[in-house]
């Protein structure tokens, strides 16, 4: 049979652009509840407090979880352990934040209504890039739109695991939810493409190995960069509360700051996810190798989507090294952090839109 000429499954297509848009729906209220979950946890006790405890002596690194009554009032109040982290300076300690999920009983239960709601909305963008794949009996990344919605449900999953592995990561639901909603926004609006049949030359078991590795290695590089960034802003809140003549964080910065980890702690958050992707990113880039040498006859061309893909592994290769030389640790790995994935999102929209190659079946 004439694979390029094969039916599509209107019906299934249809039913996973509604599945997508129905995800939309929910990761929208995901986020809504999510931005519940920091507003009332920034009225609480941890709040009010953080700069003092941050400025002060270490905590104890194990301390009893402890429920306190508002002075004043009767709200109570989720007093959480604080973790001691050595500053990512090196120069003082600071405790880790409670993290997105501190703050008062109802901030915390807007807190389990966002996971709820993330864990649904991802559920049904399972359903969606599955049955889109079903519709033509196909992986489901086989151009920008499909690689888009792919990538956004993985990146979910990736923050869902780590949550089950009781990994204190629930402040990146407010930022991942807002993503996840620009992704599917723009794949929906200008990279929407008919569910249909793939040219040739993508009609292998390859597509499976290596743009499946390419999805999940950027949605952890995500994370990683999620964490890069927030790291830049913790780690100029704690610089000022350790200056004493400096100007001091306003009420604002503190109650959100302090629903961080310490910079320490998201610092070495973001190393670890991209040292433990990067070896996956270089087998998607050998990976694409193997497959081209099949479909092209030659391993390398120097097409645009193979150099920028190297660009994208020299950047975090250097930023790898960079956090294995004393000199470069802290805020200048991080700006080279964010630099590499900017690469990986340069090789993804900007390559896949403007340059043209042998890799272009954006199909847009």
């Amino acid at each position: 049979m004439n694979l390029a000429a094969a039916a599509t499954n209107e019906s299934l297509a249809s039913i996973s652009n509604m599945l997508i848009y129905s995800a939309m729906a929910v990761y929208t209220l995901a986020f809504l509840a999510h931005l519940a979950e920091w507003a009332f946890g920034s009225r609480s006790k941890v709040g009010r407090t953080a700069a003092a405890l941050t400025a002060t002596a270490p905590a104890p690194a194990k301390a009893p979880a402890a429920r306190t009554a508002e002075q004043g009032g009767g709200t109570a109040v989720l007093e959480r352990p604080k973790v001691v982290t050595r500053a990512a300076n090196g120069k003082r300690d600071v405790p880790d934040g409670p993290g997105a999920a501190g703050g008062t009983e109802k901030g915390d239960l807007y807190g389990r209504i966002a996971i709820s709601l993330t864990t649904l909305a991802f559920l049904i963008h399972l359903g969606g890039v599955l049955t889109r794949g079903l519709s033509v009996q196909r992986a489901p990344w086989g151009n920008m739109y499909e690689f888009s919605t792919t990538f956004g449900m993985v990146a979910v999953a990736a923050y869902l695991i780590l949550l089950a592995l009781r990994k204190n990561v629930r402040w990146i639901g407010l930022l991942l939810t807002a993503t996840v909603l620009l992704d599917l926004g723009v794949a929906v609006t200008w990279l929407y493409t008919e569910s249909s049949q793939l040219v040739p030359a993508l009609h292998s078991y390859w597509l499976w190995i290596h743009v499946s590795c390419a999805i999940i290695s950027g949605a952890f590089l995500y994370l990683g960069a999620v964490s890069t960034l927030l790291y830049l802003f913790r780690d100029r809140y704690e610089s000022k509360l350790a200056d004493p003549n400096g100007k001091q964080p306003g009420a604002f910065a503190t109650s959100v700051m302090e629903r961080l980890p310490a910079a320490a702690s998201l610092d070495k958050f973001s190393y670890r996810v991209n040292a433990t992707i990067f070896p996956l990113w270089t087998f998607t880039i050998i990976a694409g190798a193997i497959w081209a040498g099949e479909a092209w006859g030659r391993y390398w061309g120097w097409d645009s989507k193979e150099i920028w893909s190297f660009v994208t592994w020299v950047a975090y290769a250097a930023y790898l090294h960079a956090r294995a030389t004393v000199g470069w640790k802290g805020r200048k790995a991080a700006y080279l952090g964010l630099f590499a994935f900017l690469t990986y999102i340069f090789n993804y929209y900007v390559v896949n839109y403007f340059f043209s190659g042998l890799h272009s079946y954006s199909g847009i």
